[in-house]
């Protein structure tokens, strides 16, 4: 059985990682990296302009593109479409939760099944 090291580490998305350390952490190269930023789905910190620095926010959606491309052999392009496909289906989703945070908390509605209930006729 072979054991492997881990690196744990807590990321505040409010934190920022240079590109060795955004390339340590999901996986792919810094060459790599540095072509999705040209397919525009990876966007450096405007903040540093003495070395490249990504928001750590970024690293979820890196790992998991990363692990697609080891698993299927995709090539980057394909990885910068994939990329943009998580992105806004984690911005969807994060939409979803404030919206639902925002409904009144009903109970159930004690239906017998889906949709609305049957018309029956009054009887007289």
């Amino acid at each position: 059985m072979n054991a492997q090291a881990v690196e744990v580490g807590w990321l505040d998305a409010r934190e920022t990682l240079t590109a060795a350390e955004l390339s340590r952490a999901c996986g792919l190269t810094a060459a790599e990296l540095e072509e999705l930023v040209d397919y525009g789905v990876l966007t450096p910190v405007p903040q540093r302009p003495s070395e490249r620095a990504f928001s750590a926010d970024c690293v979820t959606s890196l790992r998991t593109a990363g692990r697609l491309r080891h698993d299927f052999e995709l090539d980057l392009f394909a990885i910068a479409i994939l990329l943009g496909y998580i992105n806004r289906i984690d911005e969807l989703e994060r939409e979803v939760k404030m919206l639902r945070a925002h409904l009144p908390a009903h109970p159930p509605h004690p239906h017998r099944g889906e949709g609305p209930e049957p018309w029956r006729e009054p009887h007289g």
